[in-house]
């Protein structure tokens, strides 16, 4: 229960409050106990007090906020009245018909042109007039030109389906030969304004000038027509003569009194002379029936003899209309300038053959010279081998006996020397099994493990001996790779790794890349050079001049890159001088193809290719991946002519004036142009020819892209399987064309 009555006014309740705190007081000071109560009702009055005196505060203060808050309201009210007025008046002064509709298609306002011209609907034009009334009273209009065989209702139904568009522009007839055009422009709320201009004038204009070049054009065309090489005729859908130049005349012999207006085509036909022989296709009669044919006419071509001589071409070509025109060109100087191209081409077919039977003749010869050298690298290695091992033990025997260290040491430099022999021979002789054809591969699942634990093993001891840290990360993957020059391809990088490492670490590990495994080993050595990184898979190449033999022999490296390329697993070099190299190896992870399909397919040799001579030209601009590829194809038979960026394919092409049979492109080629560019201008200079672009890019642009030029797209690490494919079906389609 409250002492003040809320519905009094402040002053009121100042007034009450004023007595209540007197009374208060007055019992406090002389009522007739002096006990504790009266001071308690004293403190309870003055607490009373202090809670009325800040109500009053809060209601005053609120009663201010009040005040401020109604004169804000005031001001927006004032303003957006007046905003509004101003919008009015902007839109009134706009000298076009303007209309808002609201996101639900309902009339919010327009000015007074808005359908001015369409008097007799302008009286219902009110806000919240729905758009669908809107068209259905314009649609009414007497004064709307409604288009011929239209009705009003399918007219508001195109209207209001049009209105579904987001951008709407149309030109509407009105009676009197006016016009106005409509346009709709969406506002950001979803609302919609509307505006109609008049274009009438614009639209007599147009009419005027469309008639005046119709007369322009007309002239135009007659003295084109007389200013052609080519003698050109055109006929209505009677086939009747609507036009003709003088050319066409003095080409087919035909009098000109009997090029007339309205002369008959078969008539025309008819005043050919017997001088005039159909050589090509079709005769006199065809050439008739072509042209009284109903409907749509299918374009015509042949060739007919005028004389011992002459030779014309005759085109001819349906019209929209019905009608056609038929051209007439003398091609006699170019189809004898063919026949002796022709003839000429005969020669040079005929230069061309000899020079490639030469060819083979010396291809044979240096495959027949390769394969002696192979096989006589295979025998020496077995001779000389035996004499080195048996040197090998008396020396070691001799060693045994010498009791002198100076002896001692010449003798162990000697078994050094003997050693390094050795593994030369032994090296080349690998070298020659991986050139030749009669290596055969034990293509199987392996486990990594299996591969790097021994690994591990036989290399920390030459890791330690330099003191450098060796570790190996192990994997549980299995690949499918012959297990036994596997472990010679990893071998010969990890005693790479070490020979050339002075300090730090080697590392080998195993990265899973998709449906393939990639070997990589880490050093940090010195790193190589750029220039270099293809010279060190060539043999007998160190980059250390210094380095003896027992720091290299120069070959590791050279079995590492014919072994992955016979594999057909990925070669690849990262290095970065004064850091490190990483060397990689791609393979293919077992269980995800049928390893005994995919065993064949890597022994397989691509059956098309062994007598075909084909030539390929290879545009890479990585070098190891350059010159595996290269072993690759060479070990099929393949010729191969490589180049290294587009400027330098294309010199190379002018260079030898031949035509490859096809083209392995890599899409990246540095700076320069990319695969897709070289092809172009590739068949922009020899037509087009089979080509496998060679990609990491796995985007679906580049994809869509070689699939428009009809190109095969091999993503890398390349399938030796679909590579040997594409060139067997390139070899069978030269053989059966």
């Amino acid at each position: 229960m409250s002492l003040v009555n809320p519905l009094d006014s402040l002053e009121r309740q100042n007034e009450k409050l004023i007595k209540i705190a007197s009374a208060l007081m007055d019992r406090v000071e002389f009522g007739a106990t002096q006990s504790g109560q009266a001071y308690a009702q004293f403190e309870r009055a003055a607490l009373l007090e202090k809670r009325v005196r800040e109500r009053t505060l809060e209601l005053e203060r609120t009663l201010d906020l009040l005040h401020d808050s109604n004169a804000q309201l005031s001001r927006a009210n004032q303003a957006a009245e007046a905003a509004r007025r101003n919008l009015a008046d902007a839109i009134e002064t706009v000298s076009e018909g303007f209309a808002l509709f609201d996101p639900d298609d309902i009339l919010v306002m327009c000015n007074s042109r808005f359908c001015r011209d369409f008097r007799d609907t302008a009286t219902d034009l009110r806000p919240g007039l729905p758009f669908s009334g809107y068209v259905d009273r314009i649609s009414r209009s007497r004064y709307l030109a409604l288009p011929s065989g239209q009705t009003p209702e399918s007219w508001a139904e195109q209207r209001n389906r049009r209105h579904k568009d987001q951008h709407v522009l149309f030109n509407v007839a009105l009676t009197h030969d006016r016009w106005l055009q409509v346009s709709e422009h969406r506002t950001t709320n979803g609302g919609t304004v509307i505006l109609q201009t008049d274009v009438t004038d614009l639209v007599r204009i147009e009419r005027q000038e469309r008639d005046r070049l119709r007369d322009k054009q007309t002239r135009m065309i007659r003295a084109t027509l007389d200013h052609l090489n080519q003698g050109v005729a055109v006929f209505d859908d009677g086939a009747r003569l609507v036009g003709w130049n003088q050319k066409i005349g003095s080409l087919l012999s035909v009098p000109a009194r009997r090029m007339q207006i309205g002369a008959s085509f078969a008539a025309l036909v008819d005043q050919l002379d017997d001088a005039v022989a159909f050589t090509r296709g079709i005769d006199r009669d065809g050439f008739r029936r072509w042209a009284a044919q109903d409907g749509p006419r299918a374009a015509i071509s042949f060739e007919v003899r005028k004389g011992d001589r002459m030779i014309l071409h005759i085109f001819g070509r349906g019209m929209p209309d019905g009608g056609f025109v038929i051209s007439c060109t003398d091609v006699t100087a170019e189809r004898e300038a063919a026949a002796k191209l022709y003839e000429m081409n005969e020669i040079l077919e005929a230069r061309v053959m000899e020079r490639t039977l030469e060819l083979e003749d010396a291809l044979s010869a240096a495959e027949r010279a390769n394969a002696s050298k192979s096989r006589f690298v295979a025998a020496a290695s077995h001779d000389l081998l035996q004499p080195l091992s048996a040197a090998k033990l008396f020396v070691s025997s001799l060693g045994d006996r010498c009791a002198d260290p100076s002896d001692a040491a010449v003798l162990a430099k000697a078994e050094s020397a003997l050693t390094s022999a050795e593994q030369i021979i032994d090296a080349l002789l690998d070298i020659s099994k991986l050139d030749g054809d009669g290596v055969q591969f034990d293509i199987r699942p392996v486990a990594l493990r299996d591969i790097l634990r021994p690994l591990r093993d036989e290399m920390e001891v030459l890791a330690a001996r330099k003191g450098l840290r060796f570790d190996v990360v192990e994997s549980s993957l299995k690949v499918e790779s012959d297990p036994a020059y596997l472990r010679r391809v990893v071998q010969n990088l990890l005693a790479n790794a070490i020979r050339y490492t002075q300090s730090g670490r080697v590392l080998v590990g195993v990265r899973r890349n998709g449906g393939s495994a990639r070997i990589e080993v880490w050093d940090t050595g010195p790193g190589i050079a750029e220039e270099h990184q293809s010279a060190i898979f060539e043999e007998f190449r160190r980059l250390d001049e210094r380095a003896s033999t027992n720091d290299g022999l120069g070959l590791g490296l050279a079995i590492v890159e014919r072994a992955c390329a016979r594999l057909g697993h990925p070669l690849g070099l990262w290095s970065e001088l004064g850091k490190g190299s990483c060397f990689m190896v791609g393979l293919p992870i077992a269980g995800l193809a049928d390893p005994v399909s995919a065993a064949a397919n890597r022994r397989a040799r691509p059956s098309g290719l062994a007598q075909s001579g084909l030539i390929v030209l290879l545009v890479e601009n990585d070098p190891a991946m350059r010159r595996a590829i290269s072993i690759l194809l060479e070990s099929w038979d393949v010729n191969v002519i490589e180049a290294e960026t587009a400027d330098d394919a294309m010199d190379l092409l002018a260079d030898l004036e031949i035509a490859p049979d096809a083209l392995l492109l890599d899409y990246q080629l540095g700076a320069g142009d990319t695969g897709l560019v070289l092809y172009d201008r590739i068949a922009a200079r020899l037509g087009p020819l089979p080509c496998a672009m060679i990609s990491a890019d796995r985007s679906t642009q580049l994809r869509n892209a070689c699939k428009a030029l009809g190109l095969e797209l091999h993503a890398k690490p390349i399938d030796r399987h679909r590579l040997g494919q594409f060139l067997d079906a390139v070899a069978r389609q030269l053989s059966t064309g």
